[in-house]
């Protein structure tokens, strides 16, 4: 098995204003930004020290037709795109895009599980990143807020390789359901979107910071919103669910001991 099979690998922000996006993320988290000269359309990375780490592109028309908000979008690894296409569509999901080729770069899909929630697969042509710890500034977990945890896990396990790695119970009978690849960090969880939370099931993103409670005004000086916290988590981390500018949902988390 490649060493990036169910890995996040990268990041991307389909976004209505590029210019507002690149000013609000560099302002918040110290991230930089580098054109990408491609045959594809404008394309901006965004770099985190020295390393690219994510990417954002104008929200396309079709998905704007279709009523898709700006978002976020995680792409996993995977060592066949085509063959995992294939999988996906015989467990219930759905193609949203692709695949295709990125010059340069590799082959991607963007994909929908069974219960709605949008991700996409990647088979990169370079070697990926070593696996471990992310540094502050980068997207260091991932949460999927579902109709049905049990069959989203079954679904993911099956073209990833997931497994739980512990539950923890986060009240009114609901279970968060932390996720990994055996022998390896925990990836992420997963728990049950309460019926009164408007939109389908989708995926959040956290980036690791120094201290959420100093950010968290940061967020709505710079025109964003605070939806949740900041708030302490079991791990003894903290951390606080947001939107930006546009509308695209985000997360920030920090952990003095960062033991994730």
């Amino acid at each position: 098995m490649n060493d990036f099979q169910g890995r996040f690998l990268w990041y991307e922000l389909m976004t209505t204003d590029t210019g507002k996006g690149a000013k609000f993320y560099t302002s918040l988290l110290g991230w930089t930004t580098e054109a990408w000269d491609n045959e594809m359309g404008p394309y901006t990375m965004f770099v985190n020290g020295e390393t690219p780490m994510a990417g954002m592109m104008v929200l396309p028309a079709e998905a704007k037709v279709q009523g898709a908000p700006p978002n976020w979008l995680g792409y996993t690894g995977v060592a066949d795109v085509d063959a995992t296409v294939s999988r996906v569509q015989s467990l219930g999901g759905h193609v949203v895009a692709g695949p295709m080729d990125i010059p340069t770069v590799g082959r991607i899909a963007v994909l929908a599980d069974p219960q709605g929630a949008v991700f996409a697969v990647y088979t990169p042509l370079e070697p990926a990143p070593s696996e471990g710890m992310p540094p502050v500034g980068n997207f260091a977990w991932h949460e999927l807020g579902t109709t049905d945890p049990d069959a989203a896990l079954a679904f993911y396990s099956d073209i990833f390789g997931w497994e739980i790695l512990i539950e923890h119970h986060m009240g009114g009978g609901t279970l968060y359901k932390i996720f990994g690849k055996g022998g390896s960090p925990p990836l992420g969880g997963m728990y049950a979107k309460p019926p009164e939370r408007p939109g389908p099931p989708a995926w959040l993103y956290y980036v690791l910071v120094d201290d959420v409670a100093t950010l968290v005004p940061r967020v709505t000086a710079l025109g964003g919103r605070v939806l949740n916290g900041p708030m302490e988590v079991p791990d003894g981390g903290v951390v606080a669910q947001c939107l930006d500018p546009q509308g695209a949902a985000f997360a920030l988390y920090s952990n003095a001991t960062r033991d994730r």
